[in-house]
């Protein structure tokens, strides 16, 4: 309990699990802190948008979950956050550790899993709101360098992706909606041959053996088929 006279900072939740947000706010409200809740809409909205709603209720802490339903990647809003001067804590279902750099690389002061005990979280917002440090130095660069390590092989599979033809990318967009050989064919109105030889020109290009690799590395670099209008 806080003494007599004495504030902790305001603490918002972010988190479209309720119950989840719901124990994070009784926890700390029993502690002492002035807890809100910025509700995570059920439609997609803008990060500027989402920002807003944080920084109304002018917090000292956020606490954030990276999945947020309709809206999405909740990393996008992390940087404009921190810039505010508000503290922010990342507490993720995601195991991702490169994903966890890359918050840390936004502005976050720390990333935690859901899986962690309440009073380990609750620990971390104690030591914020008295201004120590929640992270120490090798566990800082040793998520950072695992998210730069990964933002570089994306570059490189773009790159790659780069390489492909206008055809290329739209036979490659058909397997990555798991459609086969045959049935590109039949709908590009082009023999099988023909398409089995796009399909070796895109693995070569991609530098990968098998059509699964191929669909992986496009999904992973977050690649994006021509839209059937762009194909035609």
């Amino acid at each position: 309990m806080t003494r007599a006279g004495s504030v902790r900072p305001r603490t918002v939740i972010v988190e479209d699990h309720a119950l989840f947000a719901e124990s994070l706010d009784i926890a700390m409200t029993m502690e002492g802190y002035d807890v809100r809740r910025v509700a995570v809409p059920e439609t997609a909205v803008s990060a500027s948008q989402m920002v807003a709603a944080v920084l109304k209720q002018q917090p000292r802490i956020v606490l954030l979950d990276l999945d947020l339903g309709a809206f999405g990647d909740g990393s996008r809003i992390i940087n404009p956050i921190a810039r505010a001067g508000a503290n922010v804590v990342v507490v993720t279902a995601s195991l991702d550790q490169a994903r966890w750099g890359g918050c840390i690389y936004q502005g976050a002061r720390k990333v935690m899993s859901k899986t962690r005990p309440l009073n380990e979280i609750l620990a971390v917002v104690r030591r914020l709101s008295q201004g120590l440090p929640v992270m120490d130095v090798d566990e800082r660069e040793g998520l950072l360098s695992l998210w730069q390590a990964q933002r570089r092989d994306t570059e490189e599979h773009r790159e790659r992706l780069d390489r492909l033809t206008p055809r290329e990318r739209q036979v490659l967009g058909s397997l990555m909606e798991g459609h086969q050989v045959k049935d590109i064919a039949r709908a590009s109105v082009v023999s099988e041959a023909t398409v089995r030889t796009q399909v070796k020109a895109i693995l070569a290009k991609l530098e990968v053996s098998s059509q699964i690799s191929a669909v992986g590395l496009a999904r992973s670099a977050g690649w994006e088929p021509p839209s059937r209008s762009d194909a035609s």
